[in-house]
This record gives structure tokens, C-alpha cells and sequence, in this order.
């Protein structure tokens, strides 16, 4: 099969033939039909995060059961699946006590050492599947709690994006914070998740949503998904901006891109008794400052959200069914569809901050 592979860090990807094996135990074969770039995958990319190589990169996709293989009951051939890097163990203290967006049991999901490998080049050299997925290839060879099962009449390059983006930042609104209805919101960023976030606080009735990113067509698709304001932070001083229109500061700020400039001027765009959620994935090592005093004199917070907080079997079936009654709008945040030979350009895009999301069709 065709897979776009990470051969060295920081690197391109590389369109290659490598093989795949059978479904085993707790396995599921999954024909990608379409897949999302994300910029978590561009962190290792460009060695702002150490990975394995080589390495099938991709962590957003969606698409159509093949095989699987002994004890898997939750899915069948036909079946419609969305995937997600929160593959869950199901026995340790964090699944069993409502976090399996937190699992860190590898092992149990993961073929053992030694076994034959999921993936591997023609000479035989295993490949790794980036977030234990690989979703930039034709087919994914995936634990069965890694999957959650969709109704078939989904747009699958629609489900795509509920695999990392929309769950990350819907969830973060819904699921972290659990924001008030009437509440003021900022979402700083503009891309795949904060349009996502924007969404969320709409849906959740936030009373003002206040997109802020230095690109105006993102700016503009953010008020087209729910933002009441916009700021671009390139041309004033989005902080100052924010405490001038609501007086003070908002209830929730929500950074989703991942840099520490961001990270500050969200805890500081909230007001006193605020709520700063970090959900943008920021390079390892980086630090932060927030005034110490500000913590116990204001009571403000600093939370942070993996996934969107997500349990993901049961989310990401509702993400589906509020996008087919038109509460979640994933049309408008597609910028483009591309093939797999063009994922580098597609990144470069990314790079460029140019678009939302892109997506990559298979076949």
C-alpha cells in the first residue's frame, strides 16, 4: 500500500510502497478514505517533538472496516469508523475512572516486542505508526480501541476532521472548561481547532465569542462558525482589545495554537476569576509565566485539555449527529482537498497559514 513516511527529523514526508500485515487479536484492517492534516504531526515534522522513524505519519482520518481480527465484537466489515489517537487500555486507574483521554497503558493497545510488525518496508524494516495510528495510508492496521463506529450516511472527509481537530476544540469547550450559557469567551487561533472551539462555545450558548488570529480569511470563516467578534492580533493589541470590549476581560480563554506568547496573552485576556485552557500543542520544553499573584488574588485558573477531554465512542457519534442536524458546521472549515502525493505541499500550506484544514482523499 501508499504511505506517506517520515524518514528523518526534521524531514518531508516520503510517498512509499510498504506492506502491511493481517489483522491479530484485537485488531482492525481500516480503508482510509480521507484524512486530515493536522499540526501536531508538522511538531515532529520539524523536530519540535521527538518521534520514531521511520514512521506512517497522520492521526485524523476516517474510513471503511476491512477486516478484523479474533475478539474484536465492536466493529464489523462495512462498518464506518472515525479513528483517534485517545486508543484507551479500558483497565487502568484513568480509563476506569473516567480519563481514558489520559491512558498511557501502550503496551496493552500495541503489538508485543518481537511480534511481527504492523507495518513494514519492503526489506523488512518495521514501521511505526505515529500516534499508534497512521493515517496518512491506504489502510490502517489499528487496535479496536482506537476506533469508534459512525452512521453511514456521514460524509467520511466530514467525519475526518471529528478525529482530532473538532474533538479537541468542541471538547475543550464542552468537556474541560464545561462553560457557562452567557458566558464571555475569547478563543485565540483560528485553524482546524479553534474554529472548533468557536463552535463549541456557540453551540454551548456562550453570550460573546471573540476569535483572535493574525489572518483575516481565517478570521472571516471564524464569524461564518460562530464568532460574534474578531481581532486581529497583527494590526492592534489583542489583550488590551479584549478587556476594552467586555470590560474587563472574558469568563474563558481558550489558546489553540501552542506558543508561549499566545499561552500568556490568553491568561492575561481572562478576567478576574477566569478560566485559561491551553488545548494547542506546544513544543516539548516550552515554559510559560503568568504572574504568581494573579492565581490567588484573582482566583484565576490555568487548565489544560487533551483531546477535548474526550471519551471518544461516545463524543464523537454526537459530534457526527450535531453536523447532520446543522449545529456543527465542518463544510466551512475545509480549505481544500488534496492527494496524498501533495502532502507536502499541503503542509507547506500549513506552515504558510494558509486555509483551515486541509484533507487528503484516498482513491
Amino acid at each position: 500500500m501508499k504511505a506517506a513516511v517520515l524518514n528523518q527529523i526534521p524531514g518531508d514526508l516520503v510517498i512509499e510502497d510498504i506492506s502491511i500485515d493481517k489483522p491479530e487479536a484485537n485488531e482492525v484492517l481500516v480503508q482510509v478514505v480521507n484524512a486530515g492534516l493536522c499540526h501536531s504531526d508538522l511538531h515532529f515534522m520539524d523536530a519540535s517533538w521527538p518521534g520514531a522513524v521511520p514512521s506512517v505519519m497522520g492521526h485524523e482520518s476516517a474510513g471503511i472496516v476491512q477486516a478484523v481480527g479474533k475478539d474484536v465484537s465492536y466493529v464489523k466489515p462495512g462498518d464506518h469508523v472515525i479513528t483517534c489517537l485517545s486508543v484507551f487500555c479500558g483497565n487502568c486507574n484513568l480509563c476506569l475512572t473516567g480519563r481514558p483521554n489520559l491512558c498511557r497503558n501502550n503496551g496493552a493497545v500495541s503489538r508485543p516486542k518481537g511480534a511481527t510488525p504492523r507495518l513494514s518496508k519492503p526489506d523488512g524494516t518495521p514501521v511505526d505508526q505515529f500516534a499508534r495510528l497512521g493515517g496518512f495510508a491506504e489502510e490502517m492496521l489499528i487496535h479496536q480501541n482506537a476506533v469508534v463506529k459512525i452512521r453511514s450516511d456521514m460524509p467520511l472527509d466530514r467525519a475526518a476532521l471529528i478525529g482530532c481537530g473538532v474533538t479537541t476544540g468542541v471538547g475543550a469547550v464542552f468537556k474541560t472548561a464545561r462553560i457557562e450559557p452567557g458566558s464571555t469567551v475569547a478563543v485565540f487561533g483560528a485553524g482546524g481547532i479553534g474554529l472548533s472551539a468557536v463552535q463549541g462555545a456557540r453551540i454551548a450558548g456562550a453570550g460573546r465569542i471573540i476569535s483572535v488570529d493574525v489572518t483575516d480569511d481565517k478570521l472571516e470563516t471564524a464569524r461564518a462558525v460562530g464568532a460574534t467578534d474578531t481581532v486581529n492580533g497583527a494590526e492592534t493589541d489583542a489583550v488590551m482589545t479584549i478587556h476594552e470590549m467586555t470590560g474587563g476581560g472574558v469568563d474563558y480563554a481558550f489558546e489553540c495554537i501552542g506558543l508561549k506568547a499566545t499561552c500568556e496573552q490568553a491568561w492575561s485576556a481572562s478576567k478576574v476569576g477566569g478560566t485559561t485552557v491551553i488545548v494547542g500543542m506546544m513544543p516539548l520544553g516550552e515554559k510559560i509565566e503568568i504572574p504568581g499573584h494573579e492565581v490567588f488574588m484573582m482566583e484565576k485558573r490555568l487548565q489544560g485539555s487533551m483531546m477535548g477531554s474526550n471519551s471518544f465512542r461516545v463524543d464523537m457519534p454526537r459530534y457526527v449527529d450535531m453536523y447532520l442536524d446543522g449545529r456543527l458546521m465542518l463544510d466551512e472549515m475545509i480549505s481544500s482537498h488534496i492527494k496524498l502525493d501533495q502532502i507536502n505541499e499541503g503542509y507547506e500550506q500549513m506552515r504558510q497559514r494558509v486555509g483551515a484544514r486541509t484533507v487528503v482523499d484516498f482513491g
